[in-house]
């Protein structure tokens, strides 16, 4: 039994006969122009509606110049609130009104996933660091699962180390020509450690594309943590035969099932808002789509040809190897021509989350790093509007943090030191732009609920309506905690970055280990002082004033023991056990799951037992 049929999320799967390319025509260029035309006029409106609303609260004695500062700040935290809150309309309108929303807004040919593919596919991992194991686990099922489909000699699976520990590398040396003995005749399986790493991950894939891309037509990108089945594999294979001006290709990824409450939390809450939102960006980007680093297929003789990354110039961290690869690789490819697609489906293609608050963070850090280096592509040649404007989104994502920060900082700075008459806000127009506000930002979430709720099937698939609504409110909760502990720890790092400070190219914690109260107080204690600072501050204006401060304070305030309460066994034990954010890749996993006996399977009774799902037996 498998979750296939069970939901409109796997509507999409390589079990679906395929379609010709008459079913499926693309979008013409002039009602493509017209959506981004629309989405772009929505976009600006409502931008300068929440702007004018924002300075109505400001004018009752005229606006100063600190207001305008604010006002100013307030611009830039807006564009992925407003993208966001009409990606999400625009994607509830889908789900909700079209018979395939999927082929509405990406309209290729599926080709024949039942077929065997006539091109050549390397599957690649990269790896630095990692549990050698659970990787190895991995990459066996996958490759199980194509040698059952019978497809098996379409691939050949390439692990690519960058690993720099002489044990570790040691160990992957071990495992992994065990792994190319037990498959041989089978599928060809090949290691490779580079002894200096050049380029980071996108230099691990560079290499491997002067050694062995001309072996093959597409590539597979995997991450350490990626896992897909072969139903999903075979489907991005035959769309990329059947679409010969596809560039890069992929599905929606989902969390794999996680023992960790921290990630259990967290990647409910992205899959509640990941659908509805993707659904409306593929509306309007359309051949100008996003590409993840993982989990996707990509065209080789273009990639290779087209997406060699620029060494940045300068000093600093900014400059030199490009950190987040993935959608300057994107760029780069639609310059050449060819197309970007994601298919915003949920099949079988999974990663793991971050299991706890500090790795979490550590995540995001990297990826401001990276995508602040954008700041030094910004003036590439020949890029369509629509990837410059990408650039521009993918720097604001971090800028945003910032200015948000900077916003509460100078209104209270103007409270405290100018009072009345430097500063002056309405409070029924503020409390209606914060209500606004609140509910773009937690659009897609919401979006997505409705469609569940609104489904039979769905809601069966997520435990029923109760746990549905429980899990989105508690999460949506976690969010609003969340959200000031990770501005944050950008603001101070993107404060960091004039003076050098940089994240480091370490190994991820994928364990849903408990973490140190020490840890958790030396990594969180500017968090831990910011949400003090903002209960003392309040409450010496008016204790009545606390209150409405809560969603900025709250959160910050209790770091530490937020990051404690939500890692460990512990905590995740509690998590499982509450029935909350559950996925239906947990009350009925496909059957390419079961080989990796992931722990939220075992503690809900799931037996693996000659490759069937079923309960086991008390």
């Amino acid at each position: 039994m498998s979750v296939e049929g069970a939901s409109r999320f796997e509507d999409l799967n390589c079990s679906q006969d395929p379609g010709s390319a008459a079913d499926h025509r693309p979008l013409d260029a002039g009602r493509l122009r017209l959506r981004r035309l629309a989405f772009g006029a929505l976009v600006v409106s409502s931008a300068a509606a929440l702007t004018a609303l924002l300075a109505l609260s400001f004018s009752g004695n005229g606006i100063s110049a600190g207001e305008w500062l604010m006002i100013g700040c307030f611009l830039l935290t807006l564009p992925w609130t407003v993208i966001g809150f009409w990606n999400a309309t625009i994607g509830l309108a889908l789900m909700r009104l079209s018979r395939d929303p999927v082929a509405a807004v990406c309209p290729l040919a599926r080709g024949d996933a039942g077929v065997a593919s006539t091109a050549s596919t390397a599957i690649l991992s990269c790896v630095r660091n990692e549990d050698v194991e659970a990787v190895c686990t991995r990459l066996e099922a996958m490759v199980a699962d194509l040698v059952r489909a019978g497809r098996g000699q379409g691939f050949a699976l390439y692990v690519l180390s960058d690993t720099n520990d002489a044990v570790i590398a040691c160990r992957e040396e071990e495992v992994f020509a065990d792994l190319a003995r037990r498959w041989e005749g089978e599928m060809r399986v090949t290691y490779r450690r580079r002894a200096d790493n050049p380029g980071f991950k996108a230099g691990n894939i560079r290499d491997f594309l002067e050694r062995w891309g001309a072996n093959h037509d597409y590539a597979l990108v995997l991450d350490a943590d990626s896992f897909m089945g072969a139903a999903a594999i075979l489907d991005l294979v035959a769309r990329m035969d059947a679409n010969p001006r596809l560039g890069i290709l992929q599905t929606l990824v989902v969390g794999m099932p996680a023992s960790s409450a921290f990630a259990r939390v967290f990647q409910f809450g992205m899959r509640l808002g990941m659908r509805s939102y993707t659904l409306g960006s593929a509306w309007w980007q359309g051949d100008c789509g996003p590409y993840w680093g993982h989990n996707a297929l990509i065209r080789i003789a273009p990639f290779e040809a087209h997406c060699h990354l620029p060494v940045l110039p300068g000093k600093g961290p900014l400059s030199g190897w490009v950190l987040s690869h993935d959608q300057v690789e994107a760029v780069l490819m639609r310059r050449a021509g060819y197309e970007v697609r994601v298919v915003p489906a949920e099949t079988q293609s999974f990663e793991e989350n971050p299991p706890n608050m500090l790795e979490f963070i550590r995540r995001e850090l990297r990826w401001c790093q990276g995508n602040l280096q954008y700041l030094k592509l910004l003036g590439l040649r020949g890029l369509p509007l629509v990837s410059r404007i990408q650039l521009v989104l993918a720097i604001l994502m971090f800028v945003s943090a910032p200015a948000w920060l900077a916003f509460m900082l100078i209104g209270a700075g103007l409270v405290t030191f100018g009072g009345a008459q430097m500063i002056a806000f309405d409070a029924a127009t503020g409390l209606t732009l914060f209500i606004t506000i609140l509910t773009m930002i937690f659009a897609p979430k919401i979006a997505t609920v409705f469609d569940i709720l609104a489904d039979a099937r769905l809601r069966k698939a997520f435990g029923g309506a109760p746990r549905i609504v429980a899990g989105a409110l508690s999460e949506i909760v976690f969010a609003m905690l969340m959200a000031p502990i990770i501005a944050v720890a950008v603001t101070l790092f993107v404060a960091g970055l004039p003076f050098g400070k940089a994240i480091g190219w370490g190994a991820q914690i994928r364990d849903s280990r408990a973490l140190p109260a020490g840890l958790c107080a030396a990594k969180l204690w500017p968090q831990t002082l910011f949400g003090l600072a903002g209960f003392a501050w309040a409450f010496s204006l008016s204790p009545d004033l606390v209150w409405p401060m809560l969603p900025v304070i709250l959160g910050p305030a209790l770091a530490v023991p937020l990051a404690i309460g939500t890692s460990g066994p512990r905590a995740g034990a509690l998590a499982l056990a509450s029935g909350l954010w559950r996925l239906p890749e947990e009350t009925a996993p496909a059957e390419c799951l079961l080989p990796l006996q992931l722990p939220a399977h075992a503690s809900m009774g799931v037996s693996f037992f000659k490759g069937e799902i079923g309960k086991a037996e008390a």
